[in-house]
């Protein structure tokens, strides 16, 4: 790669320190993190996640993000049962 090269190279917008463990992340859900790992595995909820190596992280915003495509208004719950 030339100088110019790397100088276009955008860095990256997550850093390492950002991304959240499956222990974080279960404790702020209220799950354990053998629920977590049993989603990964059986794909049932899909949250998303990023693996390192043989670790498993989780970016915030993808968290929030899943977390807001799980809300559900007392509005949408009466038409669903109509």
């Amino acid at each position: 790669m030339t100088a110019t090269t790397l100088q276009s190279i955008t860095p990256l917008s997550t850093s390492a320190t950002d991304l959240l463990t499956p222990d974080q992340v279960a404790a702020t859900l209220g799950l354990s993190h053998r629920t977590l790992a049993a989603w990964r595995s059986s794909r049932r909820n899909p949250l998303p996640y990023v693996k390192v190596g043989s670790r498993v992280r989780y970016r915030p915003k993808d968290v929030s993000t899943w977390l807001e495509s799980r809300t559900h208004s007392a509005a949408t719950s009466a038409r669903n049962e109509q």
